[in-house]
């Protein structure tokens, strides 16, 4: 393989960020269920604690954060794929 056919365009690059933001999407959605699940437990359920429940309701904010900021990043890669495609 020549040095020229190992760099990838930056759109090929672009779509690789975007494909792994997707997954990372996934895995982070996932990680919310469960922290709900045990915010649900301490909050009303049977293990009634109102500091576990606020940590985890601190940590469900900043997963809901997080996620927000993943798909605004992959709205913009996937504007800028789209974009260095119709320049070509």
């Amino acid at each position: 393989m020549s040095d020229s056919e190992a760099i990838k365009t930056k759109t090929d690059y672009l779509r690789d960020v975007t494909s792994q933001l997707k997954e990372m999407r996934h895995y982070a959605q996932t990680n919310t269920e469960t922290l709900s699940s045990h915010w649900l437990a301490f909050d009303a359920g049977e293990y009634k604690d109102k500091e576990y429940a606020a940590r985890f309701d601190t940590l469900i904010n900043n997963q809901g954060k997080l996620l927000d900021d993943i798909d605004q990043a992959i709205q913009d890669l996937e504007i800028a794929v789209n974009h260095n495609e119709q320049e070509r």
